[in-house]
């Protein structure tokens, strides 16, 4: 009998235990499933990433989307290697083997007209079909729109010559300055053919390279940012603060 009751003893602490461990398995996870609700509105704010001309939208976003981006970015690497080939083919005409635009424009034209022309006459001699020649109309509305981007990027141009030259921002105005000489270097370099090539190469280049390694690239350009404001505002408390403000920045005042 008390081997038996003992028997008995050691059952129901076997399924205590059990009991009380199940019981604490559940608050456990429980607890674990509330603080995973507490920190889920947490996670699901994303920490601010610091991102080059504080972008906010993918690199394929900023460069306009669509078919255009895709060449850059070299989606469509046999479009992309295509054009870049005809561009390089252009600039090796025009500066390597010294071709003028015009003599170019006018040697195609004579061409295409002269091939045309045999082949139209021809036709009736070699019972084929003379060549179909579209007519090429530009539609009104599109030289129109064209027009009136145009206008409105140099009226935009215009405005904000006009705001830096009437001395109201000091640190556009020296970044504009500091282009505008680093352009004329490059042009006194290089004549506009070849530094037009150069950026356009760059277009296929850079953002392709920078989309790869966008999050070092941005580390990187943050501390180069915080390295110049920094030295900045050493230069504007030492030198452009002594400098009299002009009439208009001290009426604004």
């Amino acid at each position: 009998m008390a081997d038996h009751a003992g028997e008995n003893d050691s059952f129901v602490d076997s399924v205590t235990d059990k009991v009380n461990d199940k019981l604490h398995s559940h608050d456990y996870s429980s607890d674990s499933d509330d603080d995973k609700g507490k920190k889920s509105p947490v996670n699901a704010v994303k920490t601010k990433i610091y991102r080059l001309f504080g972008r906010e939208k993918p690199v394929h976003k900023v460069l306009g989307g669509g078919k255009p981006a895709d060449v850059f970015l070299w989606r469509d690497k046999k479009v992309t290697a295509g054009v870049l080939g005809f561009a390089t083919v252009i600039w090796a005409l025009f500066e390597l083997l010294e071709y003028h635009l015009l003599t170019l424009v006018c040697h195609i034209l004579i061409v295409a007209v002269a091939v045309l022309f045999l082949w139209s006459n021809a036709s009736a001699f070699i019972n084929t079909a003379p060549p179909h020649i579209p007519e090429v109309v530009l539609p009104k509305d599109i030289v129109l729109s064209v027009a009136s981007a145009l206008r409105i990027e140099i009226n935009r141009a215009l405005e904000i010559l006009r705001d830096i030259a009437s001395g109201k921002d000091l640190k556009k105005f020296l970044v504009v300055i500091v282009g505008l000489w680093i352009v004329s270097i490059l042009g006194n370099i290089w004549n506009f053919l070849t530094l037009f090539y150069i950026v356009f190469v760059l277009l296929h280049t850079v953002p392709v390279l920078y989309e790869k390694h966008e999050d070092k690239v941005d580390a990187f350009a943050e501390k180069a940012e915080a390295e110049i404001k920094k030295h900045y505002a050493v230069f504007d408390a030492n030198v452009l603060s002594k400098i009299p403000r002009g009439p208009l920045k001290g009426k604004k005042q």
